[in-house]
């Protein structure tokens, strides 16, 4: 535990993920480019996705995705952990084996009575939907935090990071990371993950942002954030004025980073606007968006461990993000990472 430097708190789910036609979508009301909460008439769509067209079971949830990635990066095993809610299931089980299997250090809370989570990743023409039916990941409690073994693995790691779907499930646990962060003057990480959690999560994120010194998002999620707080939509006002948002720890200011796909990466700080142009992959080379978002982080969390400087957070970043659309699913390569390698 003591090698332990980045820590994720957030929802493991099992992605089920097919490639699907139109109708489908319409079906379900999920549209491409997005990700929703599972209602109650999404509860048939897991069985017949998996009855109707040919399906893959992968490792998923967006914290956890990033924090597998940020592992294979990072490359020494145990440089990151992972904590969330699963269920004592065969799923809970293949999601503990995979992040295991990948390096990272899984301390799951396991629930009794509820299954563990899964995601449906419905994919079309490279761009996905995500349907999430939290289950077992909706019912962490600020009490597994609270124990010895979490403990010790947040008082080890230097970063901690949050999808900002955790936001549905546990502020609390946040907020009591978000202070033994500034007390400590360690890294806090935030993503806004989707545009509902600014829509429908706006004061729960409001509490929490004067702990983030890192803020992540890509287009969308960023210009439904501008427009929750009343700065309009152009994503270079809206980076700014997050990072200047009051914030706890004095010690260093905010870093806004806002992804645009194929477009540059916008880096807001210190008043500041940086743009980082991103390598683009031939469309016939794209396979699924799915995840493309967390490796990003992934990436980029694994070099700022390292203390690198922003450009070059960015660049692992999204030399990540490259990989993880070229295959189905947030997958990890096989091999090490050759990503110093890459020039």
């Amino acid at each position: 535990m003591a090698d332990t430097k980045l820590i994720g708190f957030g929802n493991p789910l099992l992605d089920i993920s097919a490639v699907v036609e139109q109708d489908v979508l319409d079906k379900w009301g999920a549209k491409l480019n997005d990700a929703i909460l599972a209602e109650d008439k999404h509860k048939p769509m897991y069985a017949e996705l998996a009855e109707s067209h040919p399906v893959e079971y992968i490792a998923g949830g967006a914290t956890q995705n990033s924090i597998r990635v940020a592992q294979w990066v990072m490359g020494k095993p145990g440089s990151t952990a992972f904590v969330g809610c699963v269920g004592k299931d065969q799923f809970g089980d293949k999601l503990e084996q995979a992040a295991r299997g990948d390096g990272v250090n899984a301390a799951y809370m396991k629930h009794p009575e509820t299954p563990t989570g899964t995601c449906a990743v419905l994919v079309k023409g490279g761009e996905r939907s995500l349907v999430a039916n939290l289950s077992a990941a909706n019912c962490y409690e600020i009490s597994h935090y609270e124990t010895a073994e979490i403990q010790e693995l947040v008082t080890a790691a230097n970063i901690v990071y949050c999808a900002g779907f955790f936001l549905t499930v546990s502020p609390p646990t946040m907020i009591a990371l978000g202070k033994h962060v500034a007390e400590k003057h360690k890294t806090f990480c935030l993503n806004l993950s989707a545009p509902f959690i600014c829509q429908f999560f706006k004061d729960p994120l409001l509490s929490v942002m004067p702990y983030v010194d890192f803020l992540f998002g890509n287009e969308s999620e960023a210009a439904e954030f501008g427009k929750a707080m009343g700065w309009g939509e152009e994503l270079d006002v809206v980076a700014l004025k997050a990072a200047a948002m009051p914030k706890e720890s004095g010690s260093r200011p905010r870093v806004v980073v806002f992804t645009q796909g194929k477009d540059p990466t916008i880096v807001a700080l210190g008043g500041g606007i940086s743009k980082f142009d991103v390598d683009e992959l031939p469309k016939e080379a794209l396979v699924d968006t799915n995840g493309a978002g967390d490796a990003f982080v992934g990436g980029f969390l694994a070099k700022l461990s390292q203390a690198a400087d922003l450009a070059e957070c960015v660049r692992a970043g999204n030399w990540a993000a490259r990989q993880i659309i070229q295959v189905s699913g947030c997958k990890i390569p096989e091999g090490p990472c050759t990503f110093n390698e890459s020039g």
